[in-house]
């Protein structure tokens, strides 16, 4: 089972921290109201400006890069570039890449391969078995093999007495000679002479580096040292680092503790008032100029606007478009006569039988029963029979 550590326990205030801390909250808070309120201005501000125009903005410039520039370049590049090179690449350089590796590997073939083949085939493997394995093995077989044997039986047999000779020379005169002439008295010299003689330098040699390090220390080192232990740390401690702390401890640290916590109370509470005044503010102009605005809308512009468009819009786009079609009519009557005297000149003038120009085909007027008929642009025709007209 782990042991939590318990929270380190506040340190008890000082009268100078309760003194500082209510003025302290009272001037920030003057200060940082009209700062935090200018903050929510700008964030709400901010946040209005890229709702209704950087984002519409955006969106519209990505459309529209998107038509103008994104769509065509990868039209032209698909049409222009991407298919002519696939094409390209599928017919005419994979048929050369083809042909060029053929090419090449035949002729590789020719030039590298099928001259040291016959090279190979025909002169170095007939020279190699009939001018030097045949003769070779023949060589090895009936002289070298004997004379191997022979000189295998001397040369074991002269090996045996040297090694006898060798063996009495080093027993019985070289391992005498050295053992007696070289390794005791040198045994000796190193037991009784070399050995104390090193002991007693080692001794000297020691004292003395005593001696001088003893005399160092108390000339270069233990000055310096007396002065830092005694002088420079206590001064340091008692002038320096200890008023510092004290300072640091009792005025400084409590000062920015206090100062940073009533930043942090006053922003919150400046928060909470721009809040209140910005509610304040949506109420008023709600109540000032949204109501009285929507009311004037709903009561006064929307009928206002239905009367204009029901009274006086439609009337006079109506006769409008009677006036266009009028127009247009009269205008085609127009031209339909100043053809016709065109061609009546020409045929004054020119002679001739008269050429009519295929038109619409002209219809007789409708007949009517008198003028009590309601058939609208249809001429009266005179009421006489059939049988009277012979």
């Amino acid at each position: 089972m782990s042991m939590e550590k318990p929270p380190p326990r506040p340190e008890p205030e000082g009268c100078l921290t309760a003194f500082i801390r209510i003025p302290v909250r009272i001037v920030v808070l003057v200060i940082v109201v009209p700062v935090r309120m200018v903050w929510d201005v700008l964030v709400v501000a901010a946040r209005a400006v890229d709702r209704t125009l950087l984002r519409p903005a955006g969106r519209a410039l990505r459309r529209v890069v998107e038509t103008l520039v994104v769509t065509p370049a990868a039209w032209l590049f698909r049409y222009l570039v991407a298919v002519p090179l696939g094409w390209l690449g599928r017919h005419v350089l994979a048929s050369l890449f083809r042909g060029v590796l053929l090419g090449a590997t035949w002729l590789a073939r020719a030039v590298f391969v099928r001259p040291w083949v016959a090279l190979w085939r025909y002169v170095l493997v007939p020279v190699v078995r009939y001018g030097l394995v045949i003769p070779a093995a023949w060589l090895y077989r009936s002289v070298l093999t004997p004379l191997g044997h022979g000189l295998a039986w001397l040369c074991t047999r002269t090996g045996r007495g040297l090694g006898w000779l060798l063996t009495g020379l080093w027993r019985y005169g070289v391992v005498p000679l050295v053992r007696y002439g070289f390794a005791l008295p040198a045994g000796w010299l190193h037991a009784r002479v070399l050995t104390p003689l090193g002991h007693a330098l080692t001794w000297l040699f020691t004292g003395l580096g005593r001696a001088l390090g003893w005399l160092a220390r108390a000339v270069f080192v233990w000055p310096w040292v007396a002065l830092w232990r005694y002088v420079v740390v206590p001064v340091a401690r008692y002038g320096i680092a200890i008023p510092v702390a004290w300072l640091w401890r009792r005025v400084l640290a409590p000062v920015g503790r206090e100062v940073v916590d009533a930043l942090r109370v006053c922003w919150r509470i400046a928060g909470y008032i721009s809040r209140a005044v910005g509610r304040a503010v949506k109420w008023l102009a709600r109540n000032l100029v949204g109501r009285p605005v929507a009311w004037f809308y709903t009561s006064v512009a929307r009928p206002v606007g239905h009367w204009v468009r029901d009274s006086l819009w439609a009337p006079a786009r109506r006769a409008a478009a009677e006036a266009g079609r009028v127009a247009r009519a009269a205008l085609s009557s127009a031209r339909e006569t100043v053809r016709q005297a065109r061609r009546d000149a020409w045929h004054a003038l020119v002679g001739g039988a008269r050429v009519t120009e295929p038109g619409e085909p002209v219809v007789a007027s409708t007949r009517t029963l008198g003028s009590t008929t309601s058939a609208s642009g249809a001429a009266p025709a005179p009421e006489i029979s059939l049988r009277k007209r012979g």
